[in-house]
C-alpha cells in the first residue's frame, strides 16, 4: 500500500530553500552517501505538495558500456546478478536468496568491467552503488523511514556527500503510517530566524 505524503509550509522561510526527501542505505559502510529521491521546489508559504512513498521498489543496473537495464520489481531477500547472456548484458533474478531478507543484492557476473547497481522508488532513484567490480555485490537495505531537510543547489537523483548530509538530521518513522502531512515550520530573517522543523502528522 502507497503511503499518502502532504508537505505543508508553515515556516517563514525567506530563501526559497528547496526541500530534499531521502532514504540511507543502512546495509553498507562505505564512504555514507545519499540520493536526493524528491526534492520539493517553490512552494511558498501555506502551500501543499502531494507525493506518495510506495512499498514497492525496484532494481536496475548500469555497466561499464552506459548500458541500462530496464527496472525490475524486487522484494527484499533476493539475490540480482548482472550477467553476459548471448544478447548482451542482462540483469537477472538469481536462484539464490539473498545472504539477508532483509535486504537486496545486486551481483557483477560479468567477465570484465564495473557495473553501477541501483535501486527506484516511484520511478524515482532512490539509492545507488557505483562501480561494483567483476564478482562483487551491491547490498541495499532501508529502515522504514525517511530523511527530511533544507538543502539548495540540489536536483532529484543528485548524490548528495557527507557533507551534505551532515546538515540534516530529522529522520522521521513511516511504520503505522498510511496518510499524513509532513509540516515545515521555522525559519524567518535575522534575528527571529529558528531553525527548521519537519513533523510528520498521521492524518489517516
Amino acid at each position: 500500500m502507497d503511503i499518502q505524503i502532504t508537505f505543508i509550509n508553515q515556516s517563514y522561510d525567506q530563501n526559497n530553500s528547496k526541500i530534499v526527501i531521502f532514504q540511507k542505505n543502512v546495509a553498507t559502510n562505505f564512504e555514507e552517501i545519499a540520493v536526493a529521491w524528491r526534492v520539493i521546489e517553490n512552494c511558498g508559504r501555506n502551500w501543499t505538495h502531494n507525493f506518495k512513498y510506495p512499498m514497492d521498489f525496484y532494481v536496475a543496473a548500469e555497466d561499464s558500456s552506459g548500458n541500462v537495464s530496464d527496472m525490475k520489481q524486487a522484494v527484499n531477500g533476493q539475490k540480482w546478478d548482472v550477467v553476459r547472456s548471448p544478447s548482451g548484458d542482462i540483469l537477472t533474478l538469481d536462484a539464490n536468496p539473498a545472504s539477508s531478507m532483509t535486504e537486496v543484492e545486486v551481483k557483477n557476473l560479468l567477465p570484465v568491467g564495473s557495473v553501477n547497481a541501483q535501486i527506484y522508488k516511484d520511478g524515482k532513484l532512490l539509492a545507488t552503488k557505483t562501480g561494483v567490480s567483476p564478482q562483487q555485490k551491491a547490498v541495499f537495505e532501508f529502515n522504514p523511514t525517511i530523511w527530511v531537510g533544507v538543502v539548495s543547489e540540489i536536483e532529484e537523483g543528485d548524490i548528495m556527500n557527507s557533507a551534505i548530509l551532515s546538515d540534516i538530521n530529522t529522520e522521521l518513522s513511516l511504520l503505522g503510517i498510511t496518510k499524513a502531512n509532513l509540516i515545515m515550520t521555522g525559519g524567518g530573517i535575522g534575528s527571529s530566524a529558528v531553525p527548521f522543523k519537519f513533523t510528520l502528522v498521521p492524518t489517516a
